[in-house]
């Protein structure tokens, strides 16, 4: 017989991290719900980590600046007052589809597709470093007194999971903060779990190479037995009835995921689409590819950190030319993903996000690199119930500020909760007799975007 602590050691062991978002089965805030159809089901959100300049990328402006001294403020903790050259754009860019909305050369492939895209170029968040930031980013709290949980937790504690053998709240890549992943105080069962392609798609969750498929069943049913002893013996230990629940859930999973991460299936055209096989899109397509995956298989956040660990890879302080490659590495991929999902229908209830943590400022550091800036940059979003081919807000002449529409960061995330048919001014948690709120600043949801 397993005693109450080797059980205990053995859930703990096998779940860790990996299988948090399993355990939220049902909504929570139902008081939340808004009436009707959400207009989206799912949301993909893509996260480059590091900071994009939104001025050589979605944002453009001319170079009558150049070389011009201009008063800027440091970042983090230096606010001396200074001053910086203004460096030029080196970036060409081309008006693409009906909207006609201008994208630098660095994205092509999603300027074909940009009629599918609402570019909000009028975002602004208070941090200009990037761990605060990307904390404020995530969670819509410029400072992390408490235990703030992230958006995808929220969305998976009020809706709960659409399918039973899978997360609510998937990350797949490098974060730039493990904050990207929790659950806060809302608790581990709601933080994300970690997907990756190939062959094995949840760490720590891969049976022995050695087992059969009978032997696995054999398992399971042992394990259904134990698991229907403790529940009569233990009925009102709840720590045991949750690591039980997550031990089966987890199991669920390790019969599932598999199936959803072989591509093997997938025809040639579709691959070419996110870039599989090619140098620089290979990996970055396989993470949508999954992605896609995942929506179709009733997952409702899907977080996709791109160039994650450190300050991140699109951190372009010694020369904006690092941005090259690394917009290369997600443009085709990208654009695969919105036309993959469009013919296959799931465009109109999945909402896609392109983001970053701020953007770039206009001047150099002494170098043809940019410097933080949580002033005004640019997000991207399509489908679920977005208007394509619009352009919202507008940065000043240079790039530095919003200054049309300006939007916080958390009129993003207003806009994903209503289009996910939650009530933002409702997303509210009790705890140690503290009343906490999802959206505290900001307008709302950015309505001039949605249809």
């Amino acid at each position: 017989m397993l005693t109450r602590r080797k059980l205990l050691r053995l859930a703990n062991g096998f779940l860790g991290t990996a299988v948090g978002g399993l355990w939220a089965a049902d909504g929570r805030l139902p008081a939340a719900l808004l009436p009707g159809t959400p207009r989206a089901k799912s949301v993909i959100y893509l996260f480059m980590c590091g900071g994009v300049s939104h001025i050589d990328t979605f944002d453009p402006k001319d170079n009558k600046f150049a070389g011009t001294m201009m008063d800027a403020i440091g970042f983090g903790d230096n606010n001396a007052p200074m001053k910086r050259p203004v460096i030029p754009i080196l970036r060409t860019y081309k008006r693409y589809g009906q909207s006609g909305i201008p994208v630098s050369d660095w994205f092509p492939n999603i300027g074909g597709v940009i009629d599918e895209f609402a570019v909000v170029r009028s975002m602004y968040c208070h941090q200009t470093n990037h761990f605060p930031a990307v904390i404020e980013h995530c969670t819509g709290k410029p400072l992390r007194q408490f235990e703030h949980p992230s958006l995808g937790s929220w969305v998976t504690y009020a809706l709960g999971s659409a399918n039973k053998n899978l997360p609510s709240f998937v990350n797949i890549g490098r974060p730039s903060s493990p904050v990207q992943l929790t659950g806060g105080y809302l608790g581990a069962r709601y933080s994300a779990t970690p997907f990756q392609p190939g062959d094995t798609p949840i760490p720590n969750l891969v049976p022995p190479a050695t087992a059969t498929s009978a032997e696995r069943d054999r398992q399971m049913q042992a394990l259904t037995e134990l698991n229907a002893k403790f529940r009569a013996d233990y009925a009102l230990d709840s720590e045991i009835a949750a690591r039980v629940q997550a031990y089966e859930l987890a199991g669920n999973l390790m019969r599932t995921a598999p199936a959803i991460v072989d591509f093997e299936k997938e025809p040639v055209h579709v691959k070419a689409l996110y870039g599989i096989g090619e140098k620089e899109t290979d990996d970055f397509g396989r993470q949508l590819l999954l992605a896609r995956r995942l929506v179709e298989n009733g997952v409702r956040f899907i977080q996709l950190c791109h160039a994650g660990g450190g300050n991140g890879a699109w951190d372009a302080h010694g020369d904006m030319e690092t941005h090259g490659p690394l917009c290369r590495a997600v443009d085709k991929p990208i654009a695969g993903l919105i036309q993959d999902l469009k013919q296959r229908g799931l465009l109109d209830d999945t909402l896609v996000v392109f983001t970053s943590e701020f953007g770039r400022t206009p001047w150099s550091q002494n170098t043809t690199g940019r410097d933080h800036n949580g002033k005004g940059f640019s997000t991207l979003l399509a489908g679920g119930g977005v208007k394509g081919g619009v352009i919202e807000g507008a940065t000043d002449e240079v790039g530095y500020k919003a200054v049309e529409s300006p939007h916080y960061i958390s009129d993003l995330q207003a806009t994903i909760l209503q289009q996910m048919g939650l009530n933002y001014k409702k997303m509210d948690f009790n705890t140690n007799g503290r009343a906490f709120h999802l959206i505290e600043e900001g307008t709302g949801p950015i309505q001039a975007i949605l249809r």
